[in-house]
Formats: C-alpha cells, sequence, structure tokens
C-alpha cells in the first residue's frame, strides 16, 4: 500500500511524495487521515529553515523523517479513523484518533501512539489539541489566580485559547488584542 506525504525540501519549497506503508502487525493500527492542520509559526520556520542546530533534537516530532537541513517530513496535527487494527488494537477499529503524526494520507502506528476521540469531538477541530496544550501550558505556567487581569497580545489560534483557557479554567478578566484588530473583552 501507498501513501501520499508532505515533505519540507528547502528554499520555501514543499513536495507531495508518495511512500510505501507496512502491513498492519500485532498492536497497531492503520489511520485514515481525514484532517491535519499545519502550525503557522514552527512548520512556518521549517519550512524556512529557521530551526537553530541546537534546537534541531528538541524540536523533532514523533515519527519526522529526514532532518531539518533538509528534506524532512514534519508535521504533529493528523485525525482520522483507524481502518485496520491488528490483534489487540481491535477495540480502535473505525474510531476516529489523534496522532502526532507529519503530513502524511494514512500510516502505519502502534496503537499507544493514537488516542481516541470523545464521543462527540468534532474531527476538524481535534486538529487543534496542540494548540489547547500550549495554551493550557501557558495558563498553568502563568500561575494565574482568581480575579488576575490578563492581556493576550496576538489573536491567532494559540492566543484565542489561552483567553478562552485563562477565562473559563483560571476565572480571570481577559483582554485579547491583536494589531490591526480592535480588543475583545
Amino acid at each position: 500500500m501507498t501513501a501520499r506525504s508532505l515533505w519540507y525540501v528547502g528554499g520555501d519549497a514543499c513536495e507531495l511524495r508518495d511512500c510505501s506503508v507496512p502491513v498492519v502487525g500485532p498492536g497497531e493500527v492503520l489511520v485514515v487521515a481525514t484532517h491535519g492542520a499545519v502550525s503557522r509559526g514552527t512548520e512556518s520556520l521549517v519550512l524556512r529553515g529557521g530551526v537553530p542546530p541546537s534546537e534541531h533534537t528538541r524540536m523533532r516530532c514523533p515519527f519526522m523523517e529526514g532532518d531539518f537541513n533538509y528534506p524532512c517530513k514534519y508535521g504533529y496535527c493528523s485525525v482520522g479513523f483507524v481502518a485496520e487494527a491488528g490483534k489487540g488494537a481491535e477495540p480502535l477499529l473505525g474510531r476516529h484518533v489523534f496522532c502526532l503524526f507529519p503530513h502524511q494520507d494514512r500510516y502505519v502506528v502502534r496503537m499507544e501512539a493514537v488516542h481516541a476521540l470523545p464521543e462527540g469531538t468534532p474531527p476538524s477541530r481535534a486538529v487543534l489539541t496542540p494548540n489547547l496544550e500550549t495554551a493550557v501550558n501557558i495558563v498553568w505556567d502563568s500561575k494565574l489566580s482568581v480575579g488576575d487581569r490578563l492581556a493576550v497580545v496576538g489573536a491567532g489560534v494559540v492566543g484565542c485559547l489561552v483567553a478562552y483557557v485563562a477565562s473559563r479554567v483560571a476565572d480571570v478578566s481577559v483582554l485579547l488584542s491583536d494589531s490591526g484588530a480592535h480588543a475583545l473583552s
């Protein structure tokens, strides 16, 4: 079986490449990707060749192929459904899952690498999982307390999620602002 994957190849360019997909073994699943997301910050940095050599190891993603000197298959926002399940992974068959996998239309991974979506979670929204994790960590690391006031500058995906988490979970007053936009509170 073959799949199609996105590779960063240098010079601000990407290519779609065919690759082989292994046969599903025990404890493994075949995921058919239905939704993905490109990180505007991290993946733009990878595309431009801007990942400093000192960060190459830390910024590697699970299942990444190649390296930051190009070519590399990078990404970490994949949602799809389990089309095949090996022995022991049968409960995942047919389920929508999230996986930290590069941009590829189908792939085989160990069942532990996927996370079944909770019932009712739209797959198109589940690709925001890494962004939401970042927002939660920002709020936790900020040590906000009830009654605090917070200004979030930058109304991108992460900024909006930080504002949401801070206002709903930490119960603080939030001002969200972005260049060229009106402040929202």
